[in-house]
């Protein structure tokens, strides 16, 4: 299996290691069966001959699941920057890379709605791998599955109820905003001729990708962005785009960063969602005066320092006993240096809160990526639960 391993690799970027060579293999195995054929050996030679078979290999690897408004900070940083920074006579660009089935393109597109920005204002191109992504994207409808969390007030705003299906329509107002492209963001000179976007969202993309195709689609992404513009990463990405020309914008929560020759405005800092949260067991919680150290910690890792967040967290675990906040910030730094210890931190914190939402979600990831589908999925319904309020 390793040769396809490294064409997938080659071609799209993919890390077996991120997605776990076991589920790659099955994969395989599963459209080597559905061929007839019994040698991977003879799997490779149709890949080799037939694009529409490596298309169908690529649409069962990549990773479409998401929903509206995944994360909220992001959407409500850029809803604030547009009300706060941008110039109103200048039309806004948006760049939505990987888009998956439409859901975060079309999020951007409601939170500029809202924010008051006119439609004839913003434009957003939204780019996916996947063609049958791209076909549900256009379609525009969606079911449950599509909409998490407790704040779906948007839906009644920008949705429409099929009685039939009991799924949801996307109105044309939203639709009309995203402009859907079929593309590879490692291609040679991928999208050069649309260069000069205002704010480029490209989250949970990287994780995927060794540290040298990181460092590829790094140097695109830089390419595309406009001189004063934002990159927003995923969690875990952050500290990953430091060196290769980008800077943390310092948003609360928010995962973007700057190109660094062009970082110059200020912004404000705030503790990690899971310390601002009500303590449900006050005993294993950081008291609030002590936050200092992990905001400190926090900082460090934003701006590349992982080593030494390491040491401040661990020095904080040592002086102050065990805290939920310091073993979670703790793995996210050993996740974003690939150290494996970031399993083991997750899972302390986890420990002491089972229902510490950003753990399960960080640990899942892993999970996925180690070949564990069954212990991720759990996880993740886990996390849904308690976003859902159950």
């Amino acid at each position: 299996m390793k040769p396809i391993e490294a064409l997938l690799r080659r071609k799209i970027g993919l890390d077996a290691a991120s997605v776990g060579s076991s589920l790659i293999e099955r994969t395989i195995r599963l459209r080597m069966k559905h061929l007839g054929l019994g040698k991977p050996e003879e799997y490779r030679h149709v890949l080799a001959t037939s694009p529409a078979e490596w298309n169908e290999l690529v649409e069962a690897v990549v990773v479409t699941e998401t929903w509206f408004f995944r994360d909220r900070e992001p959407f409500n940083a850029l809803a604030k920057l547009v009300r706060e920074e941008r110039p109103p006579a200048k039309p806004l660009r948006i760049l939505s890379v990987p888009c998956s089935s439409g859901e975060e393109p079309y999020s951007l597109a409601m939170t500029l709605l809202d924010a008051g920005l006119p439609r004839n204002r913003f434009t957003i191109d939204a780019v996916d791998i996947s063609a049958r992504a791209l076909e549900r994207a256009q379609r525009a409808v969606y079911g449950k599955n599509s909409f998490r969390g407790k704040s779906l007030e948007f839906r009644a705003r920008h949705f429409t109820e099929i009685p039939q299906t009991r799924d949801y329509a996307l109105r044309r107002a939203v639709c009309d905003g995203v402009r859907f492209h079929q593309g590879n963001l490692l291609e040679e000179k991928f999208f050069a001729h649309r260069a000069g976007y205002d704010f480029i969202f490209c989250r949970n993309l990287l994780i995927y990708f060794d540290r040298a195709t990181q460092g590829q689609a790094l140097k695109v992404l830089h390419g595309l962005l406009a001189p004063h513009g934002m990159l927003f990463v995923g969690p875990a990405e952050l500290p990953l785009v430091s060196g290769h020309g980008f800077a943390p914008a310092n948003l609360p929560m928010a995962f973007a960063c700057r190109k660094a020759e062009a970082r110059s405005r200020k912004a404000t800092l705030r503790p990690p969602p899971s310390a601002l949260r009500p303590p449900p067991a006050p005993v294993h919680r950081a008291p609030e005066s002590e936050m200092d150290v992990l905001i400190k910690a926090r900082q460090l890792a934003d701006a590349g320092k992982l080593a030494e967040a390491a040491a401040l967290c661990e020095s904080h675990l040592e002086t102050r006993g065990p805290s939920v906040e310091a073993f979670y910030l703790l793995g996210l730094v050993h996740d974003a240096d690939g150290d494996p210890k970031a399993m083991d931190c997750y899972r302390k914190a986890l420990y002491l809160e089972p229902n510490h939402y950003e753990s399960l979600l960080q640990l899942s990831l892993l999970l996925e990526k180690n070949g564990d589908a069954e212990g991720a999925r759990t996880l993740k319904r886990r996390a849904e639960r308690i976003q859902n309020g159950k």
